[in-house]
């Protein structure tokens, strides 16, 4: 297991990770490539879920990230978690996914904002691997505008009665339990009468009714989730009542960090695979590296790129000393996304003919990459919170 000691914090600017992150940077960059890049192209043709990673994932401490030793996790800061999720996603997006949602959403969800009863409950079973962590905030009529969900929950004796659908919600079928999002009270603004609940797959009522099938992260689960009269005791209600909104929006600020460092690896997999095809692919007489057209191309891509994980540390940084992290972690992954989609496009072109087809990896790296631009918001939306930011000062 990676290390849980926590590091000392490295400054702002500097351009060079402490010892500690340069270590677990290499740990699971060997993991990855030893593990999961074999297998990533087969996974993905036969867009299945490879249940069998996820005791290596955890026996990594890549399951409990950031949740702390004493429920079993690493313990580790956001810093290290974007490293994870950036180091992963450089060979296949669809895992890298799988990371950053178990252990951004579901599972940090109940890490800020869960009872002691619930966190020592589902914590170590999340990052044991027991059981995998949905998120169910989504909805089949509410995407971007989070805030118009229409699930319910009403009271029900001492409990609560859940009913509605969700839809695109990663480990909807294979995670052992779901933190679900559902409107208590619907004669306040729609954003007050939220409230999160942990549900567990195989509550009476509780179904994921439809897998999805997707253009990338073919071998993440998603899935959607129906709930018809699903009972729930109060002890099962996550934070206060009408709160789960605000709560929301804070998971989503670190949760952008985390999408933002697989655009990221997304970006410079592609990259080295760019790179080292320029190098050996001859054409006129020569390596068509040498060409001033594919340098150009390579250039642009590891400029964005470099940019781009200056913003994603930074927001983690910020994360990380209980700064204000909205806009930083909205610039990180607006720009991270857009520039891993741009990089691994110039992977696809640098490759010709070859890169368009499944033998070579790039092809898949842009499918997955497309994902990033739009999952935990859009691009429009991290714009619009990026313009509230300005425009507040």
């Amino acid at each position: 297991m990676v290390s849980g000691q926590r590091a000392k914090r490295p400054r702002l600017m500097d351009f060079e990770l402490d010892e500690q992150h340069s270590i677990l940077r290499q740990s699971v960059r060997d993991f990855a490539h030893a593990e999961i890049a074999p297998n990533a192209q087969r996974w993905d043709r036969e867009e299945r879920f490879p249940a069998e990673l996820v005791p290596k994932l955890a026996s990594m401490g890549l399951l409990g990230i950031r949740i702390p030793e004493e429920y079993g996790g690493s313990g580790m800061d956001t810093l290290a978690y974007a490293i994870c999720v950036e180091e992963i996603a450089r060979v296949d997006g669809s895992m890298a996914l799988t990371v950053a949602s178990h252990n951004g959403l579901g599972t940090g969800h109940l890490l800020a904002f869960g009872s002691e009863p619930q966190k020592r409950k589902y914590l170590p079973a999340a990052a044991s691997g027991r059981w995998l962590a949905a998120w169910a905030l989504t909805e089949p009529g509410s995407g971007s505008d989070s805030a118009a969900l229409q699930m319910t929950a009403r009271r029900d004796g001492d409990g609560w009665l859940l009913n509605g659908a969700k839809a695109f919600i990663t480990q909807g079928s294979v995670g052992g339990f779901c933190v679900v999002l559902a409107r208590t009270d619907g004669s306040v603004a729609k954003q007050m009468g939220i409230t999160a609940f942990v549900v567990e797959h195989g509550t009476p009522g509780f179904t994921a009714s439809k897998h999805l099938l997707k253009l990338g992260c073919r071998s993440s689960d998603t899935a959607e989730l129906a709930f018809e009269n699903v009972h729930v005791a109060d002890s099962q209600r996550v934070g206060e009542v009408g709160r789960g909104f605000g709560d929301t929006m804070r998971i989503l600020d670190r949760g952008r960090i985390s999408i933002g460092a697989m655009a990221l690896g997304l970006g410079y997999g592609a990259l080295e695979k760019a790179t080292a095809y320029a190098k050996e692919r001859r054409a006129f007489g020569r390596a068509i590296g040498e060409f001033q057209a594919i340098q150009f191309m390579l250039a642009d891509a590891k400029t964005e790129l470099d940019a781009s994980a200056l913003l994603v540390q930074r927001a983690a940084w910020l994360a990380d000393r209980g700064e204000p992290h909205s806009q930083a972690a909205a610039m990180a992954k607006l720009f991270a996304s857009e520039a891993a989609t741009r990089a691994c496009n110039m992977a696809v072109q640098v490759h010709g003919g070859y890169g368009y087809v499944r033998e070579f990896d790039v092809e898949r790296h842009l499918r997955d990459a497309k994902l990033c631009e739009i999952g935990e918001g859009t691009s429009e939306i991290q714009r619009m919170v990026i313009a509230k930011h300005v425009l507040a000062r």
